[in-house]
């Protein structure tokens, strides 16, 4: 086994970029496996500072691989771009490879979920960015993928096929311009060409990879709330966030896959809308908000902050089999007199413990919290768990207890050198 699973946990944002950069620095390889380029990752590599929402995080860490797998949907558009910034910061991408079966991004995607968004009082709360309708597609058996892409006669007949649809979709549904054929064909075809030499079979790679015994990283966007099979629908995403989506989305089995960590933040975040039961809406949250920079990486919106859901993540241990646990942000808390983490839930004069499937339920539900004492010094210096105020380590021991599920690491800051782990990653 040579497979480690970096899983965001909560709603997204929980510092997976970070914790994968941190892991692949003893990897052979990155994989990306799932989402768009609608969910960002800040990485400080040194003094510099990385957004990615297009790239495998993996990029920035000289010799390894960085895989975009089939899972992935990709926008050539965004990530050529992002291509030439980090190119730009002296960072090659000579080790990037994209699936050849992943689905492609066209504009109209991109217009499609914009006019669905702006026109519909029942909004999903999405980036905009086209990923949805570009999931539906795929599901649907009408999209066009990388292998297509660069293909400019058979990428040509497709485009031919599916566009009079989408305009008609876009001109009688929603009362927009319809897209001009020869333009996104010219520009797509030039892409197309730019981004083949990265192009290959992934899961053949992947295969060849971990026979031979080589370390790999699979990193997913958004995280298990979001899924859209586990998550809190229709407040989800269009894939499957959750461990689960590496073995259809990466093409690998799982007896190659060795941990998979779950990584937190010491509280809640979400960005969108959808059911959030710990949310704060007060001073407290605000606070939370600004110390942690809580915008997001691609949206710039506001996040909405709650304490600590423990019934959230044991639904993500279960639905991703969690072994190991890495919490982000902990340096946040410091200075609340007390912190809280979510126990359970109230639902008609009932105790719950499980994660409600019905939308339906929030509207009746209460939560229940245990509180504890939190601490006043500052501990983004610190670099071990010893060296952490009593509160704090109590805190992060409580959070394991709850979950059933061994702490791995523990961060205190954005930086890599503000992440500390207590194990080896790579230990069966």
């Amino acid at each position: 086994m040579s497979g480690v699973i970096v899983v965001g946990s909560q709603w997204g944002d929980e510092g997976k970029g970070k914790i994968v950069d941190f892991f692949a620095e003893h990897a052979d390889a990155v994989v990306r496996y799932q989402g768009g380029n609608n969910a960002g990752h800040t990485i400080y590599h040194g003094d510099t500072k990385f957004e990615l929402s297009a790239l495998p995080s993996g990029i920035i860490t000289e010799g390894q691989l960085a895989i975009l797998g089939n899972g992935v949907v990709v926008n050539p558009d965004a990530l050529l771009a992002e291509i030439a910034e980090v190119e730009s910061k002296g960072i090659s991408i000579e080790n990037l490879r994209i699936s050849n079966r992943a689905h492609v991004i066209m504009p109209y995607h991109i217009a499609l979920d914009k006019a669905a968004e702006g026109a519909t009082n029942n909004r999903i709360g999405t980036t905009k960015k086209g990923i949805g309708p570009a999931y539906t597609d795929k599901i649907s058996r009408n999209g066009i993928r990388v292998a297509d892409l660069i293909e400019p006669e058979i990428f040509g007949e497709l485009l031919k096929s599916y566009l009079p649809h989408k305009n008609d979709e876009l001109t009688k549904l929603y009362g927009e311009a319809a897209l001009d054929y020869d333009e996104i064909y010219q520009h797509y075809v030039e892409m197309g060409q730019k981004l083949k030499p990265y192009v290959t079979d992934t899961a053949y790679l992947l295969g060849n990879l971990m026979r031979d015994g080589k370390r790999v990283v699979f990193e997913g966007a958004q995280g298990v709330m979001l899924d859209v099979d586990h998550g809190t629908y229709p407040y989800v995403t269009s894939s499957n966030p959750t461990a689960g989506g590496v073995l259809n989305g990466a093409g690998v089995g799982p007896k190659q896959i060795q941990d998979v960590v779950g990584v937190i933040k010491a509280y809640t975040s979400r960005v969108g809308e959808g059911p959030f039961p710990s949310e704060l809406f007060d001073e407290i949250g605000a606070h939370i908000r600004e110390v942690g920079h809580e915008y997001g990486v691609v949206t710039k919106r506001p996040r909405r902050i709650g304490w600590l859901d423990t019934v959230a993540l044991r639904h993500a241990v279960q639905v991703s089999g969690l072994t190991k646990l890495a919490v982000n942000s902990l340096d946040v808390l410091s200075g609340l007199k007390e912190v809280k983490i979510v126990t359970s839930y109230n639902y008609n004069g009932e105790e719950i413990h499980h994660f409600p499937a019905s939308d339906t339920w929030f509207e009746g539900l209460d939560i229940n919290c245990e509180t504890l004492p939190g601490w006043d010094e500052d501990i983004t210096g610190i670099d071990t768990f010893e060296a952490l105020p009593v509160n704090a380590q109590n805190y992060l021991k409580r959070i394991s207890e709850l979950l059933e599920v061994p702490l791995l690491s523990f961060a205190v800051g954005p930086k890599p050198e503000q992440t500390h782990l207590l194990g080896d990653v790579w230990k069966a």
